[in-house]
């Protein structure tokens, strides 16, 4: 990932953590292997900002990209490698740092979605379509779906082997 890209992931989930919470913001995380409780840090975005991500689906994904991705990171140490190919049932591969972006046998794919609204029941909901996807998307890699609540204030990982 680049840093312009890793840096308006990071704006649009400025936006979207903006719109129901102040920063600092604690973050619950529910991963394969238990639970954790993170602080997030963000700017308030200026009307500016706020113009740039009018778009509340666009905003939402690129938001949600912007977390699962400093989550998976923060909790088992992968980093993104590449974006994923169309069909693979994924966003993007995600692997332990310094693996090769060209060599995708060690990597994960990752499924990433976000939900601005709703409740736990409507985060759990889209976590179980996106692990549904990655089942059926044509690759032998295994996956990680992610999801991101940003009202909730969760993210729930699954990893799909």
């Amino acid at each position: 990932m680049t840093a312009a890209l890793g840096e308006a992931l990071a704006e649009a989930a400025a936006v979207c953590l903006d719109r129901h919470h102040a920063s600092p913001v604690e973050i619950n995380i529910s991963w394969t292997s238990g639970t954790s409780v993170r602080v997030v840090e963000f700017a308030k975005p200026d009307q500016r900002t706020l113009n740039a991500w009018a778009n509340e689906i666009d905003t939402t994904e690129n938001g949600a990209y912007a977390l699962s991705l400093s989550a998976v990171e923060a909790e088992e140490g992968l980093v993104a490698v590449r974006r994923a190919e169309t069909l693979t049932g994924a966003d993007c591969y995600v692997a332990p740092a310094g693996v090769s972006p060209e060599d995708l046998e060690d990597c994960y794919r990752l499924e990433v979605s976000g939900i601005d609204g709703g409740g736990r029941a409507a985060v759990d909901a889209r976590l179980h379509q996106k692990i549904a996807q990655t089942k059926r998307g044509a690759s032998n890699l295994p996956a990680i779906a992610s999801v991101v609540g940003f009202k909730e204030r969760a993210i729930l990982i699954q990893k799909v082997i």
